[in-house]
């Protein structure tokens, strides 16, 4: 099941794009990867906020705010073309929530780490990409 992760400097989303980036992001990462728009899979992609306290993130230039976006995925479940798409949507939704532009998207890190075949458990149990790709085909509301 997909994860994503934002790490932000304390303060540097907006109130409303505080409250709301969590579920976009996870709604983006589903989308990108094809999974079914059901309430079983929205539950298993996990969002996480981090926000580092001041003085926590700079770069050699400056300390205007950095975003970084982890997101972990079975490996195999996203193609390139996903991959670009994911990188592009989720680099528009932190800028959106941080009440940045377009011009600011270098302020904005993906890193899409994808998680071997195998080595990714959940219930107990675990969790291989072909049982999600099936589980998926069951639950396709599209198909």
């Amino acid at each position: 099941m997909p994860m994503i992760r934002l790490t932000v400097p304390a303060g540097a989303l907006t109130e409303e794009g505080r409250g709301g980036v969590q579920r976009e992001l996870a709604a983006v990462l589903l989308r990108w990867e094809s999974a079914p728009d059901t309430a079983f899979f929205r539950a298993q992609a996990w969002s996480y906020l981090v926000e580092l306290p001041e003085g926590a993130q700079r770069t050699a230039e400056d300390d205007a705010p950095r975003f970084l976006v982890e997101v972990t995925v079975p490996q195999g479940a996203l193609s390139e073309r996903r991959k670009a798409g994911l990188v592009e949507e989720a680099t528009k939704t932190v800028l959106a929530a941080a009440g940045l532009g377009p011009d600011d998207a270098l302020r904005v890190l993906v890193l899409v780490h994808e998680q071997p075949d195998g080595t990714w458990g959940a219930g107990g149990s675990v969790i291989r990409h072909a049982d999600l790709v099936a589980l998926a085909k069951g639950q396709r509301t599209d198909a």
